[in-house]
């Protein structure tokens, strides 16, 4: 499986239902806006996320490259369960073609190393 790193930092943000965010998330980058009964999260770059806006910062994002289809099983889990014998915590994003992983940047390193032993491919290391 090949990884790609993107740039950058990013956030998790727990907002308001009604709270207005088009105009501070940026349209060249990836983001994630999931809206529940119960709440609404968005997934974007940190660097320009409202002081007021609840967040969890320093996160890093990788995108499984290429489209998968959806008969396809255990991607996930593929990379999950290595990072998990790692103790390494992460957020899972899931698009109709493929599937992002979020880990904090302090454990990026050892997420790599892990996922390294195995058999994955990181694209974008320069990025560490």
């Amino acid at each position: 499986m090949k990884l790609e790193l993107l740039s950058g930092n990013y956030a998790i943000c727990q907002v308001k239902k009604e709270e207005p965010y088009s105009e501070w998330i940026s349209k060249d980058a990836f983001s994630s806006v999931t809206e529940t009964d119960q709440e609404k999260s968005i997934v974007c770059l940190d660097d320009s996320i409202p002081d007021h806006i609840t967040k969890e910062q320093g996160w890093r994002l990788m995108r499984v490259m290429g489209v998968l289809d959806f008969s396809l099983i255990g991607i996930l889990s593929s990379i999950l369960e290595p990072l998990a014998e790692y103790k390494i915590s992460v957020f899972a994003i899931s698009t109709y073609n493929t599937d992002y992983i979020m880990v904090k940047e302090e454990t990026l390193n050892k997420a790599a190393e892990a996922l390294k032993k195995k058999g994955h491919h990181i694209i974008g290391e320069e990025l560490f």
